[in-house]
């Protein structure tokens, strides 16, 4: 068969803005030997969530595909390395509004168990420190949505959350 290229995709109907709903992903980089997990905690210059707990988490670029996102944004962020088809899918969060999603979001929530590189803060301004957590020892001061999310992959919970629906 042809190698299709953009050329010969059928021409897009205009975006139907009024549905859009923002794409992001978040990684649980979990060190199963020693039961850690790294998160961030968010600085007092973040856009939301001021001084919260996160996991490594940021929107998806136009035209870039979820994994690809999971995988740019850790190293952004944490500086740790992931391979995209090592991730596995941990959890689904969908959100009804967001600080930058009027129309809703959906975080894919992914897990890594296998990285390179050392956890570092790589963006000092967005986050006040970056670190390998015991997973039985969770900060309370946790975004709900991601913090939902983890405790479910943690306790193999259920792997779809609705956040902010009637």
């Amino acid at each position: 068969m042809a190698q299709r290229t953009t050329d010969d995709q059928p021409k897009a109907l205009p975006p139907a803005l009024e549905s859009m709903t923002l794409l992001v992903a978040a990684v649980i980089v979990h060190d199963q030997a020693t039961n850690r997990v790294v998160l961030l905690q968010r600085s007092q210059n973040a856009k939301f969530a001021q001084g919260m707990w996160d996991l490594p988490v940021g929107k998806s670029e136009p035209g870039e595909p979820v994994t690809e996102t999971a995988v740019r944004e850790l190293y952004e962020e944490t500086g740790l390395t992931v391979k995209p088809e090592s991730l596995k899918v941990a959890h689904i969060i969908h959100g009804a509004w967001g600080v930058e999603a009027p129309n809703g979001f959906l975080t894919v929530v992914f897990a890594a168990h296998e990285w390179s590189g050392e956890a570092e803060n790589r963006e000092p301004r967005k986050h006040a420190q970056v670190c390998w957590v015991d997973a039985d020892a969770i900060p309370e001061e946790f975004v709900d949505t991601t913090a939902s999310a983890l405790h479910r992959y943690l306790t193999g919970g259920p792997q779809v959350s609705l956040d902010g629906w009637a």
